[in-house]
C-alpha cells in the first residue's frame, strides 16, 4: 500500500537543499492578527487558563503513579519535619522556625478541626500559608445560604469581591444572578464559595501553589455546608476538584461525583465561568444548556 509521506519527512528530506534563509522562514514568529487568531482559537477550544508554566503532557501519565508519588512526598515532607522538629528541640529551640509545618499540612489540620463554617472562617481569617492573603483587601468566603441544596464553586475573587467581601459581586456575578434566575434560583437558594478566598493581583490565575494552600479549606467549606449538587464555574474548579486535566469546553455539561473528605459523594456538574461568557458571549447557549440539566436534576431528585 502506497503511504503517503508526511510534511515532516519531506522537509526533512530536503532540509539539506534549503539554506539557512529559507529555514528561517519556518521559524518567523507569528504576526499580531495570527497569534490572535490562534489565542481565540485556543479559547474556544476550552484552552483558557494555563496550569503550570512549561508544557506537559498530562495525557501520558498513570494516574495511579501519580498518586503514589504524591502520597510517597507528603509522607517524607512529614518525616522530613518531625526529624527537623526533633533536631530542633534537641537544641534547645534555636531553629523554632523548622518545626513549623508546610502551608498545605497546617491548612489541612487547620481545616480539618472547625466543626462549623463560622469556625472555619475565623480559622481563614488566622491563616498564614498563602502569599495571597498579604496583597488582597480582605477574606472573600461566601456567599448565598448554607445547606442550599446547590453549591457553586469560582476559581478567586475578582477586584469588586475583594473591595465588597462577598464572591460573584461585579460583572461576572451579576450574569451569574440572571443564569440562576433563569432556573428559578437566586441567592436565597444556593450558596457560593471560590477554590481560592483572596483576590490574586491583577486577577491573575492563582498558582498552584496557592491553590494546594488553600484547597483544605474548600474542601471542608463543601463539607459543613452539605449541597446535594455542587456546581464547578470554570476549568480551574473542575481541575482542582474533580482533578480533571481536560479543558472546560470538554468537561462541561458532563455530572462527575466530587468525593469529600468524610467520603460522601456529591454529584458535580462543571460549567463556563460567567467571566468567560462576558468575554465569549457567542458560547451561552453551552450555559443555557448546562444550567437546565442543573433544574431538571434539582427537579428528578
Amino acid at each position: 500500500m502506497h503511504v503517503k509521506p508526511s510534511l515532516v519527512s519531506l522537509l526533512a528530506a530536503k532540509k539539506s537543499e534549503f539554506d539557512e534563509d529559507e529555514l528561517n522562514r519556518f521559524r518567523t514568529p507569528l504576526d499580531a492578527s495570527k497569534a490572535t487568531a490562534a489565542l481565540i482559537w485556543w479559547s474556544n477550544a476550552g484552552v483558557t487558563h494555563p496550569v503550570e508554566d512549561a508544557p506537559r503532557d498530562r495525557f501520558a501519565e498513570d494516574a495511579a503513579s501519580a498518586l503514589d508519588r504524591s502520597e510517597t512526598l507528603a509522607s517524607n515532607t512529614v518525616a522530613r519535619q518531625e526529624e527537623q522538629s526533633s533536631t530542633s528541640g534537641r537544641s534547645g529551640g534555636k531553629d523554632a522556625t523548622s518545626s513549623h509545618p508546610a502551608p498545605e499540612f497546617a491548612a489541612r489540620a487547620g481545616a480539618a478541626a472547625c466543626p462549623d463554617l463560622a469556625a472555619l472562617r475565623a480559622e481563614l481569617e488566622r491563616f498564614d500559608g498563602c502569599a495571597l492573603k498579604k496583597t488582597a483587601t480582605q477574606l472573600v468566603f461566601s456567599d448565598g445560604v448554607p445547606g442550599s441544596r446547590v453549591m457553586l464553586v469560582g476559581e478567586a475573587p475578582g477586584g469588586e469581591e475583594d473591595r465588597i467581601g462577598r464572591p460573584f459581586v461585579g460583572r461576572a456575578g451579576q450574569l451569574l444572578d440572571r443564569m440562576l434566575s433563569a432556573i428559578r434560583l437566586d441567592r436565597n437558594s444556593v450558596y457560593i464559595a471560590n477554590v481560592v478566598p483572596w483576590r490574586p493581583p491583577g486577577n491573575r490565575t492563582p498558582t498552584p501553589q496557592e491553590i494546594q494552600a488553600c484547597l483544605p479549606f474548600i474542601r471542608r467549606q463543601i463539607e459543613l455546608a452539605g449541597p446535594e449538587i455542587l456546581v464547578c464555574l470554570g476549568a480551574s474548579a473542575a481541575q482542582t476538584l474533580l482533578g480533571l486535566h481536560e479543558g472546560i469546553m470538554r468537561t462541561r455539561g458532563t455530572w462527575f461525583t466530587y468525593v469529600g473528605e468524610d467520603g460522601r459523594s456529591i454529584r458535580t456538574i462543571p460549567m463556563l465561568h460567567p467571566a468567560y461568557l462576558l468575554r465569549q458571549p457567542g458560547q451561552k447557549r453551552w450555559a443555557w444548556s448546562d444550567m437546565r440539566a442543573l433544574a431538571s436534576a434539582l427537579e428528578t431528585a
